[in-house]
């Protein structure tokens, strides 16, 4: 296992693409000077002045669901190391696999995630309280005595826990997402302090809709009578009606995320709620360590997997956009979004809605990721891969098939077969029917082109100013994409796979062989396809005859062209 030393270390030339950036380049206007969002000099003295946003936050206490998720873990980890005059983050964790929340804890502290809090700032870690507790229980089966120093202590709930699961179950996915929300809206109303509700949902619940504007529209489904009947219902009654309930929904996920923020737009104004949507959430930018992500949820997963050699082919349309967002730079605006409201002149009179998303921004498409990926995992490869990594995507859905047959499939039941003989488990096959549902499932996602209004979101940079301004960055358009995917690989290298980057000699000799193994199959496989159809198709045959020696020559196929000779 590696040490957090050997996790966090990164190659020169990454780590010096990542830090550079415009923001950070002298001005025109003089040494030491930032031109803010606004259009205001901001002087060198000024990075001085004390954070408006941990001043905003200073002595509150905040409630954080979904703690030990990847967004959640980002979030407590910003909020300690940037808004060090917070009063204590409460953080609800539930017991899993046999071990306690504070357990549970104590080994989230042990990540490279906290390394920079760790070394510089360790008094802030007794900051953080653990919650025993979960989302699927009333009072998120809080006990007592805390649950009353919650009600009266907390200013802010971050409400992230979902089930991120896009293939679950309809039960599932209405039990974690609608109902769970809707149990941590019933606490919220009881707390006495509160001056901010943050529910995280996600920029992908309106299939039916062109162009996702920021604000909440009514679900299809009244979200009280479902969670009614699915309060009965068995998972097989309700997968019966799922179809008829969810309607342009490709699957669970999005539309319990969607009866959920219907859930918090009735608590508006009762409490002061905002919805949060962030597009697909990505390995970090910047912070605290470029490429961190410890999941193999969304893009990562992809990228582990082709470039593990298991995923060789995926349906997408490589000229659509390609909207994500890295996890910091999300956390970043979800942090700033309670200060900013509550700094407004006037509460508005819809419930505030903030698209994270790059918007009419992007300029970046599947294809450009995917040459890129491509181009970093030859550079940076994964130890010991199934197969070369040259899986690529198409825009043909039969075409698709086809190659997930033969590259997918046959391979896998090829693997299990040699296992079995030797003696050993087989797992191949049962990989690729996970990989082929988790495929289908977000194949949804790449082949539409999605739209967002994100004034929201943009109007909170030029909120900022001064020390904020720098500590809480929010551009998405500075982000080069060459360095940031080949920071994203890394990472999921060192935080995912716990590979060394030490071992990348080993890694790319290993990779140059299978090059040489692909290449062979490829042409013994494209050669074996014209060997049958040479004997099937006599005008095939007839046709090679005039190609004359070059044919002849070809092993199968001469046989098979010339065997009149």
């Amino acid at each position: 296992m590696p040490s957090a030393k050997d996790r966090t270390r990164k190659p020169k030339s990454v780590s010096a693409a990542l830090t550079s950036s415009p923001a950070s380049a002298p001005s025109p206007q003089g040494q030491g000077a930032l031109i803010t969002p606004s259009g205001q000099s901001s002087t060198s003295v000024d990075f001085k002045m004390a954070s408006e946003v941990n001043e905003w936050y200073k002595g509150r206490k905040v409630f954080v669901t979904g703690a030990l998720g990847l967004m959640g873990k980002v979030l407590i980890e910003k909020l300690l190391y940037s808004v060090p005059d917070i009063g204590c983050v409460y953080a609800l964790v539930r017991s899993k696999r046999g071990k306690s929340p504070e357990t549970r804890i104590e080994e989230m502290w042990q990540l490279p995630l906290f390394a920079r809090i760790r070394e510089e700032k360790p008094h802030v870690m007794k900051k953080l309280i653990a919650v025993a507790g979960d989302i699927q229980y009333d009072d998120l089966g809080i006990n007592n005595k805390q649950t009353e120093e919650i009600y009266n202590e907390v200013s802010v709930v971050f409400h992230f826990a979902a089930t991120l699961r896009l293939e679950a179950p309809l039960k599932e996915g209405l039990e974690l997402n609608t109902k769970g929300t809707l149990r941590v809206l019933e606490m919220a109303k009881k707390m006495r302090k509160l001056a901010g509700f943050v529910h995280l949902s996600t920029a992908f619940c309106y299939p039916d809709y062109d162009r996702m504007a920021e604000a909440v529209h009514p679900p299809p489904t009244d979200p009280h009578e479902v969670l009614r009947a699915a309060s009965w219902m068995t998972n097989e009654q309700l997968n019966v009606l799922a179809p008829t309930l969810m309607q342009k929904h490709p699957n669970s996920y999005t539309y319990s995320k969607r009866l959920a923020e219907a859930l918090v737009k009735e608590c508006y104004p009762e409490i002061p709620a905002v919805v949060v949507r962030p597009s697909i959430v990505t390995p970090s930018f910047k912070e605290p360590n470029p490429g961190w992500v410890d999941n193999l949820n969304g893009p990562i997963g992809l990228m582990i997997g082709a470039g593990k050699g298991v995923i060789r082919s995926m349906h997408c349309y490589g000229h659509y956009h390609a909207e994500v967002i890295p996890v910091d730079i999300a956390i970043n605006a979800t942090i700033v979004i309670p200060y900013y409201i509550n700094t407004q002149m006037e509460r508005s009179q819809e419930i505030p809605v903030f698209n994270l998303t790059t918007g009419d921004d992007r300029n970046n498409t599947w294809k450009e990721v995917l040459d890129v990926g491509k181009a970093t995992v030859r550079k940076y490869p994964f130890e010991m891969p199934l197969w070369y990594p040259d899986g690529n995507i198409r825009h043909s859905k039969l075409l698709h098939e086809l190659c997930v047959f033969f590259y997918h499939i046959v391979p896998a039941y090829l693997i299990d077969f040699l296992m079995f003989i030797f003696g050993q488990q087989r797992f191949m096959v049962r990989i690729q029917k996970r990989i082929s549902v988790g495929l289908e499932v977000l194949q949804y996602f790449t082949t539409r082109e999605w739209w967002f209004d994100t004034d929201n979101f943009k109007d909170l940079a030029k909120k900022l100013h001064g020390a904020d301004f720098t500590t809480f960055p929010m551009d998405l358009k500075i982000i080069e994409i060459g360095p940031y995917i080949e920071s994203c690989m890394i990472g999921g290298k060192l935080y995912c796979l716990k590979e060394k980057l030490e071992n990348l000699p080993k890694a790319k000799l290993h990779n140059n062989i299978l090059f040489v193994l692909d290449f062979l199959a490829s042409v013994f496989f494209y050669l074996l396809l014209v060997y049958w159809m040479v004997l099937l198709f006599e005008p095939v045959r007839e046709i090679l005859s005039y190609c004359g020696p070059f044919v002849k020559y070809l092993p199968l196929v001469g046989k098979a062209v010339f065997r009149d000779d």
